[in-house]
């Protein structure tokens, strides 16, 4: 095997690992993020009600958190997908298709989309998973600040305002660079600019 190709091989063989790596991190931390959300439910329910002050701040680390691990997969089968492609051509046959495979059973790359929720192209039931996670998430949020507020009411009015205004502004903040990031598609869009220039050919909704 030439050195170029066995470069490539080896590439495709750390993105492999990296995808599988993050699919576990990614899973990890929703259910610790289920787990601690849980506990502080029971924690304010059994009388300390400034527990459900801490679930909207939870939930929201959760966001991220996990928003975070998908866009290491992104990343992962964004390079993993050319590799195949330009190991395929050098083998002169279709070989290698799991980036095809992943395009059509989880999520097309090139899609619009929130993290791995498809806002275009056919809906799957990874996009509902992680739909179900974010509707979970959102609800708890919600529901932790509705049920902690008249604590945040009698608090004093330093604490209560200070409380409120950081987490608005990092709720905010996230939501705004969620946005920009995923749904504009700005990350896949840089990746996509150095895969052209490499290997010649952009990323497309449907190549993985």
């Amino acid at each position: 095997m030439e050195d170029r190709y066995r470069i490539a091989a080896q590439q495709l063989g750390r993105m492999r690992g990296m995808t599988a790596l993050y699919h576990r991190r990614f899973f990890w931390d929703i259910n610790l993020t289920t787990v601690l959300t849980l506990g502080l439910f029971i924690v304010g329910w059994a009388g300390i009600a400034e527990a459900f002050l801490l679930i909207p701040v939870v939930a929201l680390i959760g966001a991220a958190q996990t928003a975070f691990d998908a866009s290491y997969l992104i990343f992962a089968r964004t390079y993993a997908g050319p590799l195949e492609e330009y190991l395929n051509r050098a083998a002169g046959d279709r070989v290698l298709i799991a980036a095809e495979m992943e395009s059509a059973y989880l999520f097309d790359l090139g899609a619009r989309k929130v993290v791995t929720i498809p806002l275009s192209g056919p809906f799957t039931w990874f996009g509902f998973m992680t739909a179900f996670y974010t509707a979970i998430g959102v609800s708890a949020y919600g529901f932790g600040l509705a049920l902690g507020w008249h604590t945040l009411d009698e608090a004093p009015v330093a604490i209560a305002l200070a409380y409120s205004v950081v987490l608005g502004v990092i709720t905010l903040a996230t939501l705004a660079t969620g946005l920009w990031w995923f749904v504009g598609g700005v990350g896949e869009k840089r990746l996509a600019r150095i895969v052209d220039t490499q290997f010649g050919s952009p990323i497309d909704a449907h190549g993985g």
